[in-house]
């Protein structure tokens, strides 16, 4: 594999420079758990590198306001690589409030990458409504998404088996 010079990255990498004023307020709005500030900045569909760090900020904020931003972009951001990190950031928040929206990605959009992370994400959130969906995506035609699902399967047994042993306890 041929290796790129410093050169040449910067011949063909974006020049982001002009989205960095945009990055200090993003941290200044992280600081205050500013989720408006972030959806605000996705309605906007600013640069890759802006869409990608709000939806991570959001996620890192770890506060259930930010779903509904994160489920947006989810559902309709251009960017494949976009909507695969909001589906991450909803799993690991595990708020069961997004998962309509991570079945409906999962069934529905064009990426594998984002049915993936979808998948993922319902097992990581646990909510057994997600079953039948899971279920649906084991007919997937691509085999990483069946993975995902039968995966996402497992950790729901695995939830109901714990939680049918605290209960008997």
């Amino acid at each position: 594999m041929k290796s790129i010079s410093q050169d040449e990255r910067l011949r063909v990498a974006p020049n982001y420079s002009k989205d960095f004023e945009t990055l200090e307020k993003m941290e200044w709005a992280f600081s205050k758990g500013d989720t408006d500030f972030f959806r605000a900045v996705l309605d906007t569909r600013p640069s890759l590198l802006l869409r990608i760090h709000s939806v991570c900020m959001l996620a890192d904020m770890k506060d259930e306001r930010a779903v509904p931003a994160l489920c947006e972009t989810l559902r309709r951001d251009p960017s494949p690589l976009v909507r695969h990190e909001a589906a991450f950031a909803l799993g690991q928040l595990e708020f069961k409030s997004s998962v309509p929206f991570l079945l409906e990605a999962m069934a529905a959009d064009e990426s594998v990458l984002v049915r993936h992370e979808s998948a993922v994400a319902l097992g990581s959130i646990g909510e057994e409504t997600a079953r039948s969906g899971l279920i649906d995506r084991l007919r997937d035609p691509d085999e990483d998404v069946r993975l995902s699902a039968e995966v996402a399967l497992a950790d729901l047994d695995f939830l109901e088996r714990l939680k049918t042993r605290t209960t008997r306890r």
